[in-house]
């Protein structure tokens, strides 16, 4: 039963067939529990069929009666809850209600399976006719033919579906029981950068931590190591050709791990591990394993001196190589061997964390260390922003625009690439994509709305954004107009009006206190604080209010709250 949880909780991304969206949403309402679901499902999603998948759902659940419009089709229906999903129940219908050949049936098959609807309404009098001839009324059988009609449009047949199944659930088998070989297997295959992250996002919702590269543990692609977490592959960076990932993991099976990096420089072959692969793989952090070093030193020039620290470690690393073959050559051999010293890399200041970030984007297409947006958690999880992922399904989806016009949507995200450009007729306008941890989107400004915000339209920006949707001018099309933009960074200042905190009494330490009590001295505003004390076994709430003055949401305030899970909290936001 653990893979059919995974599907009665719609955790399919990564499965085949049932990763869409829409299908997880159907999945959690289905609630399957038995491999006809599965079949029936994979029919159903896909227009025409898709429109009886809540009744198929209700009928399942036994919220709505499963009744036949002609009492004879329940020998063919009654698996399916009285709903036709495949074309094999409409040939085997058409033959029992309306005397069909099998001739005629499969040719009844082959016109729905081709959308061929001039055929299909040829059968319809044949239908007709031959139904109501063996006494069955012609009004149920208008209906069942309509019925049928919207099910031609993706019809599709019971084998074909329950090899999908097959194949789909042996995917969720997988994941269920062995998620980070799964797991690491579809980032293997995932291809494009969008989809890698999509997946190591699904990763750390499952609770699988996907790490950097790692000299000592990474292999060519995504693997799991022996703590069953998913090491990132060295194949995936860019710099890193075929030759050195095969000389660098061929050494470390042979010889061991790496002690450290001028261990490394010693055993690899630098003719296949070159100057620039190196690079890649410091960038990358690949080398991070090496406390002894951190990342900026490799590229520190001290005064008076023309080498960075790379360059001095390949230096060593060519003299050592030299100074062997010498020695081979050497009637005594290794005996006479002298040993070089390694050199010593003066210390520098280390990398910020968006330099690290940037390098990291650079060679892996992604970053690896965090995300510019880590620092913006709290925002993101209470102040009304939703999801990009969430935000591209309601942009694609005409209906939901057409329902939801002029309702203010919020999204934020990291701005990853900003044009600014001109008109053929010399109009200026501008163009942002920005990205947040579920997917990401593309925004235009025009005109007015271009001028007013421009200069943030800026790359490495964090932005808040407030719009809607409006119908363009003599146009069927939505588009999604801009209303506000500002930093992310001014969130908490600027939404905060309350914020709410509900805790239990024995939560309310003299840490706690303390903390508050400082806080609220050091950040003077106007949002209110209130505190909900909760004491669960009497049933009995506190509610007190802060001074009267207020405060002003802070980063430690935020930081403080993320920390303590088990305080719960309500901001209410200023309306704008």
């Amino acid at each position: 039963m653990i893979t059919f949880h995974l599907y009665q909780k719609g955790e399919t991304n990564g499965t085949f067939q049932f990763e869409s969206p829409g299908m997880q949403k159907y999945l959690r309402e289905l609630k399957p529990d038995k491999f006809d679901d599965l079949i029936a499902m994979n029919a159903l999603y896909r227009p025409g069929p898709m429109a009886y998948i809540p009744q198929y759902i209700a009928r399942k659940h036994g919220r709505e009666e499963v009744v036949y419009d002609v009492e004879d089709m329940k020998e063919y229906l009654e698996d399916t809850y009285g709903i036709t999903v495949y074309q094999e129940q409409v040939m085997l219908l058409s033959q029992s209600l309306a005397g069909f050949s099998k001739g005629d049936a499969d040719v009844l098959r082959k016109a729905m399976g081709k959308k061929q609807k001039s055929v299909l309404d040829k059968m319809k009098k044949q239908f007709i006719d031959g139904a109501t001839a063996k006494g069955h009324a012609a009004d149920s059988l208008e209906k069942i033919w309509t019925d049928w009609e919207a099910f031609a449009q993706y019809a599709f047949n019971k084998s074909h579906s329950t090899c999908y199944a097959l194949v789909a659930y042996q995917t969720a088998y997988l994941k269920a029981h062995y998620p980070g070989e799964f797991m690491s297997a579809v980032l293997n295959h995932a291809g494009a950068i969008e989809k890698i992250t999509f997946y190591m996002e699904e990763c750390k919702r499952m609770g699988i931590r996907v790490l950097g590269p790692d000299i000592n543990e990474s292999l060519k692609g995504f693997a799991v190591n022996k703590r069953g977490e998913i090491r990132f592959g060295l194949g995936g960076l860019k710099g890193v050709g075929e030759n050195a990932i095969e000389n660098i993991i061929e050494e470390r099976n042979k010889g061991g791990y790496y002690k450290n990096m001028f261990d490394f420089i010693r055993r690899v072959n630098q003719r296949a591990a070159n100057k620039k692969s190196l690079e890649s793989l410091i960038y990358s952090g690949a080398f991070d394993c090496f406390k002894e070093m951190h990342r900026a030193q490799y590229f520190y020039v001290p005064n008076g001196d023309t080498k960075n620290g790379l360059e001095r470690i390949i230096n060593f690393g060519n003299q050592f190589h030299a100074n062997k073959q010498q020695s081979s050559n050497s009637l005594f051999g290794d005996s006479v061997m002298a040993e070089i010293p390694a050199p010593k890399l003066p210390n520098c200041e280390a990398w910020t964390l968006t330099e690290l970030l940037d390098h990291e984007k650079e060679v892996t297409g992604m970053f690896m260390s965090g995300h510019p947006l880590d620092h913006f958690k709290f925002e993101l999880k209470y102040y009304g922003i939703m999801p990009l992922n969430d935000f591209n399904e309601i942009k694609e989806s005409l209906t939901f625009i057409a329902g939801n016009a002029n309702k203010n949507f919020r999204i934020a995200g990291l701005v990853i690439d900003a044009q600014h450009r001109v008109t053929r007729t010399g109009r200026t306008f501008g163009s942002m994509v920005i990205e947040d941890f579920s997917g990401k989107t593309e925004l235009m400004l025009w005109s007015d709305d271009y001028i007013k915000f421009k200069d943030y339209i800026d790359k490495g920006k964090n932005v808040l954004v407030n719009g809607y949707f409006k119908q363009r001018y003599n146009s069927e099309q939505y588009e999604f107009k801009v209303s506000q933009l500002t930093l992310l960074e001014t969130a908490k200042q600027m939404l905060t009006s309350k914020l709410e905190i509900n805790v239990h009494p024995a939560a309310v330490n003299k840490p706690f206190i303390d903390f508050i009590e400082k806080n609220l001295r050091s950040n003077p505003g106007k949002a209110q604080l209130r505190f909900n004390i909760f004491e669960p076994v009497e049933n009995l709430k506190l509610s007190l209010f802060a001074i009267a003055s207020g405060f002003s949401m802070n980063e430690e305030m935020a930081s403080f709250l993320l920390d303590n899970p088990d305080i719960d909290i309500n901001v209410g936001l200023v309306e704008r």
